[in-house]
Parts: structure tokens; sequence; C-alpha cells
């Protein structure tokens, strides 16, 4: 019985050193909060971490990250959507329980609705037959992310059915809605590569996304429909005299731009072992030590193209093209048909949409574009909008992130703030010095 009871304090024990420590500070600086996070160290807890914060739609202005030996050290500068500091001591509690417990690994399931997975050749009017099959099929629509990219496109639907009320659990339906809408997904020329699968529930949805676009090889795809963006600017080096991997981006600051990044590098197993980020206005510098989990640098030119490949793509996903159109309205059975119908109607493609339900209110977002990638036509966009309804579909101007004019990289940013800004700068001068730089041949 002793002995029992001293390998219950010894669980103890091992819980809380492990268990993540977070201080969330608003007395240093003057136009951010500092969320500092220390824990043992493991793969995957900083992407838990940036999910955490980017989940509750905040912006993280800054970010110096430490995780060489056993710990790992953060320090985040995030502000509120409107660039303000936060205040909402809600907000703080559930960031300080969230990040606390962040050792136990968090998902987002698919709270009893049944989860369809798309991917397939992106077009005009793609998303309208996919809502016309599941309004068939007495799926109703309660959640759904889309994205699209190169050509292709990658949706998540949440959905249960209109009678029940209950997931879909019929194994016949089940087989039924993934035969038609793979049909739908492939289209004329589409022929192998369309695929759909169904299940009860699933890791954290945008993760998800970000998993099935990197399957469907998004990354080395010429697009169909042409966009014009600002692409994001991707270098890797090696420092051999530390086994690291050296990336470094350079792109347009955006939401959860940090997230994105991270998540990839997670996915493709790689440990980031520290890392800047800094945003100014609306650009963003982000550098990056990483080593494979079995902590080697990357070892080929084919692998360090690819990685530029797959970081180019998980910037350009989520990159919001076209006009952001809002739909707020009451929920409805076959809304989310009729609506994309009319869009497909008026030749606008959808690059991307956030479709949502409350109670018995739909919250959704399109981005919309014409045919071909362009700025949509402000007379198709207001007769869309006629025949929708002007107060139900809004036009809204495209996100952006808010910075301060103060804001300034002098700035006090406590003790760990400067000890990882410091070291950042040593390692950086350290990696810029010619005789430490080993580049790929």
């Amino acid at each position: 019985m002793e002995w029992t009871a001293c390998l219950d304090e010894y669980e103890k024990l091992v819980f809380r050193m492990n268990t993540p420590r977070v201080v969330i500070d608003n007395a240093v600086c003057s136009t951010a909060t500092l969320v500092k996070v220390d824990s043992a160290r493991r793969h995957g807890i900083l992407l838990e971490a940036v999910q955490v914060l980017t989940d509750l739609n905040l912006t993280i202005k800054k970010a110096y990250i430490s995780s060489d030996g056993q710990w790992f050290m953060d320090v985040f500068h995030v502000t509120d959507q409107n660039g303000n500091k936060l205040t909402d001591e809600s907000v703080i509690n559930y960031i300080e329980q969230s990040l606390g417990t962040i050792h136990f690994g968090t998902s987002n399931c698919s709270n009893g609705l049944t989860a369809l997975e798309l991917t397939g050749t992106d077009r005009v009017g793609l998303l309208s037959e996919v809502f016309a099959v599941l309004a068939e099929m007495q799926c109703n629509v309660v959640e759904s992310k889309v994205w699209t990219h190169n050509g292709r496109i990658a949706s998540l639907i949440y959905v249960k059915d209109c009678g029940s009320g209950c997931p879909i659990e019929d194994s016949q339906k089940i087989d039924t809605i993934e035969a038609r809408l793979r049909t739908v997904l492939k289209g004329d020329n589409d022929i192998r590569s369309a695929k759909t699968s169904v299940s009860m529930a699933v890791t954290h949805t945008e993760r998800r996304l970000h998993q099935m676009m990197f399957a469907d090889r998004d990354y080395e795809r010429k697009p169909i429909l042409q966009h014009c963006t600002d692409s994001p600017i991707v270098t890797v080096q090696n420092w051999a005299e530390r086994s690291y991997s050296v990336v470094n981006i350079q792109c347009k600051d955006r939401a959860k731009l940090l997230f994105d990044v991270v998540c990839t590098m997670t996915d493709m197993d790689y440990v980031v072992f520290h890392a800047t980020i800094k945003t100014a206005g609306n650009s963003a510098h982000m550098e990056f030590y990483i080593r494979h989990t079995d902590g080697t640098p990357i070892s080929s030119e084919p692998e360090r193209h690819r990685v530029i490949q797959c970081l180019q793509a998980a910037i350009e996903r989520r990159a919001s093209e076209g006009v952001r159109l809002e739909l707020c309205t009451k929920d409805r059975e076959g809304l989310l048909a009729n609506v994309t119908r009319t869009f497909r109607e008026a030749g606008l493609n959808v690059t991307r949409a956030e479709i949502s339900t409350s109670t018995d209110k739909a919250l959704n977002v399109f981005y919309v574009t014409d045919a071909i990638g362009n700025p949509a036509d402000p007379e198709t966009i207001d007769a869309v909008r006629q025949k929708v309804g002007l107060s139900d579909l809004k036009v809204k101007e495209l996100p952006s992130v808010c910075h301060s004019e103060g804001d300034r990289e002098e700035q006090a940013l406590g003790v760990g703030g400067a000890v990882l800004l410091s070291l950042g700068s040593l390692v950086r001068r350290n990696l810029y010095n010619l005789g430490l730089i080993r580049s790929f041949s």
C-alpha cells in the first residue's frame, strides 16, 4: 500500500512538471497582450498553442519560440480583431485554461454530426451541385468550410438527417451519398482524383482541410482558374554546425497565418526548435529553425523544394480571393442549394466558404470571383443580392489584420520575450555569417 501511495505521488509530480504554465500579461506592452507558455516539449504542442489563440480569432502580431532541450517556451503578442489588447476576463480565463491543458492534446469533433470530406477539381457551380445533392438526400448542412487552391477544392461538411435531426448512420444511405457526391466531383474531366468519405468525428476542421489538400497534392498542380495574388517568398537553408534547417517566409499578413504554417510543418513531421515571427503593416516575416522528428535537418534538394512548395500552398489556401458576401437569414431546408445556384447562374465562382447555423439562423460567408478568377462585376453582385434578398446578402470588405502605428520592435517584451528575442538575433547573426551557412547544392 505504501509503494502504491508513492507511485501516486510520483504520477502527481510528473503531471505537475509537464502541465503547461501560462502567464497572460497586459502591463508590459502598450499595444498587445503577452501570452507566455512554458511546458515540457513534445511534437505538436506548438501547433496546439497557436490553435487555441487562432480559434478565438486573435491576431498574433509577434512570437518568439524556443524549445531546445526538453522544454518549450513561447511568447505571443496578441490582439483582438480590432487591434486592441485583451481585456475580457472570460477570454483571458479561457486562454489560460485551454493552454494549461494542451498537454493532453486537442481536437474538435463533429458533436454528433456526420462529417463529409470532399476533394476534387474546382469549377464554377460545383458547390451548387454538391449542396443540391445533399438537399435532395434530406441532409441538413449544419456547418461547412470550403477551400480552393490551384484548381482544387477541399470541403468538410457537417450534416444531420433532416427528418430525425440525428447523425446519418444508415450505411446504405451513406454509400448513396458518397457515390452521388463523387459523381458530382468528378464532373467530365476528373476521373481519378475526386474523393469522398464519411465519418462521425474528425480532427480540428482547418487542420483537416490542410491535410486533405496536402494529400491531394495541390501544391504541385497548375491552377485551372487564374488568380492574382502576392506569392509568398519561402527560402530554406541548412545550418550544418547546429543541424538545423532554417526556413524564412515573407508574405502578406492575414488572420491565422501562423497556424497555417505551423500546421503544415507539424503534419510534415518537422519540429520547430526556434522561431521569430514579426508583422509590420500588412507584411509578415517568419523564421523557423526546424529538424525532422528524428533530429536530422532537411537532407536533399528535392526535399527542400517540396518544403518550399508545401509552405507556399499552406499560405495561399486561405488567402481570400474575391468579394466577401455575408448571408444572414433564417435557416431553411434547401437554403444553401438555392443561394449557390444563384451564384452559378450569375457566373460567380465560390473560392472559399464558411457555413454555420445558430439555432434557426444561417450565418454564411462566401468569397466569390468571376468564372476565370477576376474580381466580380459590381452589377452582377447587385443582381445576385436582388435575387437572394438585399437585407439577407451583404457585401463586406475583405478582413484585414489590425496593427498599431505605435507598435515597434524595441518595445519592452518582458523577461521571457527579451531572452527569446536575443536568442533569435544571435542565431540569425551566426546563420548569416558566411562561414557558417551551408547552402544546398
